[in-house]
């Protein structure tokens, strides 16, 4: 059976402009074969089974023609084929090229456009590309001409013309640009801005005129990939531009929670404007070999004590695993050690009956603390190493099972964001709990620990994690005031508020 291939427009960056059939496709793929400008974590929707072909690597990049060539032949194996591209397909992507190479052969294709250069770069650098106030025409153009033969025909006269030109892959021919059009009848002080890795959490705007964006572009060290914007319409930069002004933006984040767990944070954390680096230090396994024994003597327990949103999975999963469900626990009590974990329950079919105002166990042991617990029987289903405050504390008046339904091990490491880190590019490391934090120490040697420690801060969930971390030698700049992903959060938006007053303070 004939194959098909899908023409899918990944975007400029940004994972979230990608479009939902192309989301669809990339999940049906049996091959994608992807450009080198396109997100990595736009691949995360791909089966874990795809074969995934990369086009360019920092040492090679296959030719328009054995990209043609290869799509014929996946093709032909009867293959749905994904050929990915940054951008727009059909917009200076030679998506037309690849079509015609399709068709020539008799293969099926689909064409899925993309949120262009042009159009990204400008949104989110706050120029809009059309305006009523700022004219009516609008010109696309690449800077980049077939086989890099001189732009000879190119009618800079019309371009100049135009109210609006956003110039594509013109990084290496700023000077070229700029002669021509002032050649050519265009205001040598007409507004530009140059716009790098647009929609990026790195993302850099350089605002100047037609005259002097050489020297700009120079002096910021503004290189490819670049989009060039040539009009009056970028003074609305001054009073709408948004993408740089939100309060992580820059921020580059390491975030060390597990990969089943790191969704939350990161997502909060992408939404303003940090970049984050997935770190996961730990992962999960279940630990199933009690909970027999615990189901037949269920009855006996007054409270369940959950101390993570993990306990409250790994138990309730291993307990439904066993044939039994939720109506088991009939009148026992339960308790959470925080609203997380009460979220947790409540998203499993249960809600607790206590949560405490402090969310670590010495809080927790203060709120059941005003509950009669003589006599009690209590079972705590937790990780197989933890602290052993709140069982202990708890015996003095109460019969305390504590059950492992769960241990942390080391998580796989990606080498590179590994190297990544040990070179020092990012700028804080976030730690929700002390496994995080002494699983991160132990993936490095010493010399590269202490340059990691000379080159960041970290910022914790709580106190009994910030306190591993600080023994560890990291320098601990904030805690969460609520030791929440929201506490979390705001604590990071705090403390780099103050950075960025105290930096502004020093000029």
């Amino acid at each position: 059976m004939a194959g098909r291939v899908y023409l899918v427009g990944a975007g400029p960056w940004d994972p979230g402009l990608l479009t939902l059939r192309g989301q669809t496709l990339l999940r049906r793929a049996d091959t994608v074969i992807y450009d080198y400008l396109v997100n990595p974590e736009i691949l995360q929707h791909t089966r874990a089974d795809a074969l995934l072909v990369p086009t360019g690597r920092s040492s090679y990049r296959m030719t328009q023609a054995e990209i043609c060539q290869r799509l014929v032949d996946e093709c032909r194996l009867g293959r749905h084929v994904v050929r990915l591209k940054g951008g727009d397909p059909f917009v200076f992507g030679r998506g037309g090229e690849e079509a015609e190479a399709l068709r020539k052969v008799g293969l099926e294709f689909e064409v899925v456009p993309g949120v262009t250069a042009a159009i990204a770069s400008c949104a989110y650098a706050g120029i809009p590309v059309t305006h009523r106030d700022y004219g009516s025409t609008l010109g696309l153009c690449t800077g980049h001409s077939r086989d890099d033969e001189p732009d000879t025909d190119l009618n800079w006269g019309a371009l100049a013309s135009l109210d609006t030109i956003v110039f594509y892959m013109a990084a290496k021919r700023l000077s070229r640009v700029r002669d021509n059009l002032i050649a050519a009848g265009r205001p040598q002080k007409t507004p530009v801005a140059l716009v790098r890795w647009a929609t990026r959490a790195d993302q850099q705007t350089v605002v100047t005129d037609l005259d002097g964006m050489v020297d700009a572009a120079a002096a910021q060290k503004m290189t490819a990939p670049m989009t060039i914007v040539i009009g009056e319409i970028v003074n609305l930069r001054r009073t709408i531009s948004w993408y740089e002004k939100r309060p992580l933006f820059g921020q580059r984040i390491v975030v060390t929670r597990s990969h089943r767990q790191r969704g939350e944070l990161s997502t909060r954390l992408s939404d303003l404007g940090a970049q984050v680096i997935p770190y996961p230090t730990i992962d999960f396994e279940p630990i199933p070999d009690g909970i027999a024994e615990v189901i037949s003597t269920f009855q006996c327990f007054d409270w369940v004590v959950f101390t993570s949103a993990n306990a409250v999975n790994f138990f309730l999963d291993q307990l439904l695993d066993a044939g039994a469900d939720l109506r088991i626990f009939g009148t026992i009590k339960i308790a959470c050690i925080g609203p997380a974990t009460a979220e947790g329950l409540v998203k499993r079919g249960l809600v607790a009956d206590l949560v405490p105002k402090r969310y670590v166990a010495e809080g927790l042991l203060d709120a059941l603390g005003q509950v009669s617990l003589a006599g009690q029987k209590i079972l705590i289903p937790r990780a197989l190493i933890a602290r052993n405050t709140l069982p202990d504390a708890l015996r003095v008046a109460a019969d305390v099972v504590v059950l492992p339904v769960y241990k942390t091990v080391p998580a796989q490491v990606d080498l590179g964001v590994h190297e990544r880190l040990i070179d020092g590019a990012f700028d804080i490391i976030t730690f929700t709990s002390s496994s995080t934090v002494t699983n991160f120490v132990s993936k490095f040697n010493s010399t590269n620990l202490e340059h990691i420690r000379s080159t960041c801060v970290v910022v914790c969930i709580g106190p009994v994690t910030a306190q591993t971390a600080a023994e560890n030698g990291f320098r601990v700049v904030a805690v969460a005031h609520e030791y929440t992903i929201d506490g979390l959060v705001q604590s990071l938006e705090e403390y780099v508020s103050s950075v960025d007053k105290a930096d502004y303070s020093d000029h």
